[in-house]
C-alpha cells in the first residue's frame, strides 16, 4: 500500500514538474516580451522628456517677447515660438500615447502571466487537497495494516505535514497573485482612460495650432507686415474694448437699477450656471497669459470652442440688457444677460442674435449663433478661428467663469 502511495506522490509530482516547467517556459517568454516593452517605453520617455525640454525653451522664449514693448515684429515671433511649442507639444502627445500602448500590452502580458501562475497554484493546491483527504479517510486499522511498523507510519506523518505546510504555502501564493492581478487589471483602466485623455488633448492641441497659424496669417493680411498699421490697428483694438467696456456697464447699470426699482431682480441670491454650449473645450482661460494683447487689455472671461453657428444658450435665467447686433466683422456683437446677486453674463463674437433687449429669458433659452471666424459678421478683430467669448461679471467686474460653471 505504501508502495502505491508513494508511486502516486511520484507521479503527481512528476506531473506538476511538467506543469511547472510549461508555465516557466511561458513565464520567460513572456518576462522577455515584458523586457523588449519595458526598453522600448524607457526610451519613449526620454524622447518625452526632451521634447519638455524644448517647450520650456519656447515658453521662456514667448514670456521674454511678451515682456516687451509691443510691436509686430515681438508678436510675429510670439506666434512663432507659440506654433512651435504646440507642434512640439503634439509630438510629445503622440509619444505619450504610443508609451501608453506599449504599458497596456505590458500589463497585458503580465496579467497573463499572473493568471498562469493562479491556475498552477489551484492545480499544486488540489492535487494537495486531495492526498490529505485521502489520508483523513482511513481508519486506525487500515492505518495499521498499512504500515510494516511505527517509524514507517511516523515518517507519513511527518510527510503529510509537509503537505499540509506547503498546502498552506500555495494557498498564500494564491491569494497573492490574486491580489496582483486586481492590481495589473486597475492599472490597465487607468491606463486605457489615460489614453483616452490624451487622445482628446491631442485633437485640442492640433486645433488649437491651427489656431494660431491662422490669426499669424489674419495679422500679416490685416497690416501687410507694416509696423505703422500693426500700430493703427492695436490703438483701435484697443480703442474699441474700451468703448465696449463702457457701453457693457452703462447698460447693465441702467438696467438693474431699473429692474430692482420694479421688484424684478433680487439684490442677493446664489446663481447656478450651466454651460452656453455643449463643448467644454477651453482655447483661452480667464486672464490667460497666453493671451496675445494681454500688455494692452487682460482677456475678462473664458473662450470656448464651439463651431461656426452653434446655439448660444443662457447660462441662467434674467433679463437681457443689451443685445449688440452687428453688420460688420469689424464690429464685435454681445449679448448681456443680468441675474440674480449682482451678477451678470456676457457671450461675444456672436454672428447672429436671436433676443431683443429687455427681454427675460431662462436659462437654457437660444440667445443666438455663435461666430468668431475671422472676415465674419459680429466677430470683431483679431480673432483666431470659431468660439464663444464668455463672461460672469461681479458688481459690473470680470471675473473667473468657471467656478460658476456647472
Amino acid at each position: 500500500m505504501l508502495k502505491k502511495i508513494i508511486f502516486f506522490i511520484l507521479i503527481v509530482t512528476f506531473a506538476l514538474a511538467l506543469s511547472g516547467s510549461f508555465v516557466l517556459a511561458e513565464e520567460t517568454s513572456s518576462a522577455d516580451d515584458i523586457q523588449v516593452l519595458s526598453k522600448e517605453i524607457a526610451d519613449r520617455k526620454d524622447k518625452i522628456k526632451q521634447l519638455e525640454d524644448t517647450i520650456a525653451v519656447y515658453k521662456k522664449n514667448i514670456a521674454e517677447k511678451q515682456n516687451q514693448t509691443v510691436s509686430l515684429k515681438n508678436q510675429l515671433s510670439i506666434l512663432d515660438n507659440r506654433v512651435g511649442q504646440i507642434k512640439t507639444d503634439v509630438e510629445a502627445t503622440q509619444e505619450k500615447i504610443k508609451a501608453t500602448e506599449l504599458e497596456i500590452e505590458a500589463l497585458r502580458l503580465t496579467i497573463t502571466d499572473k493568471t498562469a501562475t493562479i491556475d498552477k497554484q489551484k492545480r499544486i493546491i488540489t492535487k494537495l487537497m486531495q492526498q490529505i483527504h485521502s489520508e483523513d479517510q482511513k481508519n486506525f486499522l487500515e492505518i495499521m495494516l498499512t504500515y510494516k511498523n511505527i517509524a514507517d507510519f511516523f515518517s507519513q506523518l511527518a510527510y503529510l505535514e509537509n503537505v499540509d505546510s506547503d498546502l498552506g504555502r500555495s494557498v498564500m501564493s494564491l491569494r497573492l497573485a490574486k491580489t496582483d492581478l486586481e492590481s495589473k487589471q486597475e492599472q490597465v483602466k487607468q491606463k486605457k482612460s489615460a489614453y483616452q485623455d490624451l487622445q482628446q488633448e491631442l485633437i485640442v492641441k492640433q486645433q488649437n495650432l491651427q489656431d494660431q497659424a491662422g490669426y499669424k496669417q489674419t495679422l500679416l493680411t490685416q497690416t501687410k507686415n507694416s509696423e505703422q498699421r500693426f500700430q493703427t490697428l492695436l490703438s483701435s483694438l484697443k480703442q474699441q474694448y474700451q468703448v465696449i467696456e463702457s457701453e457693457v456697464n452703462t447698460f447693465e447699470a441702467r438696467v438693474r437699477k431699473k429692474l430692482e426699482e420694479q421688484n424684478k431682480i433680487k439684490v442677493s441670491g446664489d446663481v447656478v450656471m450651466g454651460w452656453p454650449v455643449p463643448s467644454h473645450k477651453i482655447n483661452a482661460i480667464f486672464h490667460d497669459p497666453d493671451y496675445p494683447f494681454r500688455n494692452v487689455f487682460e482677456h475678462s472671461g473664458i473662450d470656448i470652442k464651439a463651431p461656426q453657428g452653434t446655439p448660444i444658450r443662457a447660462a441662467a435665467s434674467g433679463y437681457v440688457a443689451r443685445a449688440r447686433r452687428c453688420n460688420a466683422s469689424s464690429c464685435y456683437s454681445y449679448v448681456i444677460i443680468i441675474h440674480t446677486g449682482n451678477i451678470s453674463t456676457l457671450y461675444g463674437h456672436l454672428s447672429n442674435i436671436a433676443i431683443a433687449d429687455d427681454a427675460f429669458i431662462n436659462r437654457g433659452d437660444v440667445l443666438g449663433y455663435s461666430g468668431g471666424i475671422p472676415g465674419t459678421i459680429g466677430a470683431g478683430p483679431f480673432v483666431t478661428g470659431p468660439h464663444l467669448h464668455f463672461e460672469v461679471r461681479l458688481n459690473g467686474i470680470p471675473v473667473n467663469p468657471l467656478p460658476y460653471l456647472q
